[in-house]
């Protein structure tokens, strides 16, 4: 994938990659080996796992960039904070310029449905679209042998589409591909995010000193029956494509809103 530069002479894209299950994570090395092979890739991401933190950032105390280095070479930087933090000192303190994409990723674990809102792989996405560059969030769907090779193909498959095409305003690409063999993926379904959620239980367990402490557990439980819908369409073998906009607002409550005539 090739770009024009000022000068006419043509560049490779700048990638930022970020993640949020920490920069020793498999997924981020497959996709930075994915994106290396079709731009200059700088990868900075959380120096431990961060996930579930959503769009948090690191208020009230410092953050500390390592330099990492894998095989004898800088593979990136690891940032003391959150995914969003990190995409905030990539732009601001490590890159010379700004990227032409960021990827987020590869995920353990589907980022589907309510699992969107605590998602700091998608937050990394969407802090990159917040300083307007073209952002991607990529997740696996598993949590134990996970095989992200194939979902490494299709990044820089989709990669590249996004450089070439671009994104609308406010607008990233949530991708959540099965963990099967490529020959078992049935194809792509575009998206919306559906409205599965989880069946929580939080579990009371007791400490050596008989204190009481909890750990949350649960299911998702699939309350979708269309291939237009995100979490369906993941059990069904489908690579899910979804847009996501952050602008937050429920349009079509409004005017209702307006009619209730709320007084100061």
């Amino acid at each position: 994938m090739l770009m024009s530069s000022e000068n006419g002479q043509r560049k490779k894209p700048k990638i930022l990659v970020c993640n949020d299950d920490g920069i020793h994570a498999e997924g981020l090395n497959e996709l930075a080996k994915s994106m290396k092979k079709i731009g200059d890739v700088t990868v900075v991401a959380p120096l431990n796992p961060q996930s579930a933190m959503s769009n948090a950032m690191t208020l009230g105390k410092p953050l500390r960039i390592e330099h990492v280095v894998k095989n004898h070479k800088l593979f990136g930087y690891a940032i003391s904070g959150t995914p969003v933090d990190c995409v905030k000192v990539g732009l601001t303190h490590i890159l010379s310029s700004m990227p032409d994409l960021i990827v987020s990723g590869i995920n353990y674990g589907s980022n589907t449905a309510i699992n969107i809102l605590y998602s700091g792989t998608v937050a990394a996405a969407i802090e990159g679209r917040i300083s307007n560059i073209p952002s991607i969030a990529f997740s696996l769907t598993t949590y134990e042998n996970a095989d992200f090779t194939y979902a490494g193909k299709f990044a820089r498959q989709l990669a590249k589409k996004v450089l070439k095409h671009g994104l609308p305003s406010r607008t990233i690409l949530s991708v959540n591909i099965p963990n099967v063999p490529e020959s078992e993926i049935q194809g792509t379904s575009i998206t919306r995010q559906g409205e599965s959620c989880w069946a929580e239980s939080m579990i009371e367990h007791h400490d050596p000193y008989g204190q009481p402490y909890y750990w949350l557990n649960g299911t998702m439980e699939l309350y979708d029956k269309s291939l237009s819908d995100d979490e369906y369409a993941i059990r069904h073998n489908y690579v899910s494509i979804t847009p996501l906009k952050y602008d937050l607002t429920n349009y079509s409550f409004l005017e209702t809103l307006k009619s209730w005539n709320i007084k100061k």
